[in-house]
């Protein structure tokens, strides 16, 4: 299955049933999207299993919490997370935890109907994100975000991440 060759695109709220799918695909995203910021080895104990247990819990947080997933061809390719703002001193009430699309699926369209399906028009949110990551910084920006100037680190695999603030 490839971007070329999609053929029915859906956006869907995650279901219990989808943890280890939504598992699969967050391990391999994550690959894909740190694999310079983080050591190799470090990637390679992203496990599936324990990121759909972790799904398993994200799944049933309540309806504060918006988390999404959508199919290409009835295969989850990619997944959203927004709900209550996480941090002390947050500058929003609402936080977009994750957005995270296959690499092959970049481009599509398909990453702007995760985020429409998590976040409402016009809704104030902020989010953190890897700091070297420009197509997601392009993509947030276009989406109305600016940074603001806050910066942080965080531990990662083990490892260290430095992320920084976007608000809305």
């Amino acid at each position: 299955m490839t971007a070329e060759t999609r053929t029915d695109i859906v956006v869907r709220p995650v279901r219990d049933v989808d943890a280890e799918a939504l598992g699969r695909v967050h391990a391999t995203c994550w690959h894909e999207t740190y694999d310079h910021l983080i050591s190799t080895a470090a990637l390679e104990a992203v496990s599936p299993k324990r990121m759909a247990e972790l799904w398993t819990h994200w799944a049933s947080q309540g309806e504060d919490y918006r988390m999404h997933a959508a199919l290409v061809d009835g295969e989850i390719v990619g997944f959203v997370g927004s709900g209550p703002a996480r941090d002390d001193d947050a500058p929003r009430a609402r936080e977009l935890y994750f957005i995270y699309l296959l690499d092959q699926f970049h481009g599509t369209g398909i990453g702007q109907q995760l985020f429409d399906a998590a976040v409402e028009e016009s809704e104030g949110l902020y989010l953190w994100v890897a700091d070297d990551n420009p197509r997601a910084h392009r993509f947030y920006a276009r989406n109305g975000f600016v940074l603001d100037g806050a910066t942080q680190v965080q531990p990662f695999l083990g490892e260290e991440l430095t992320e920084v603030r976007f608000v809305r």
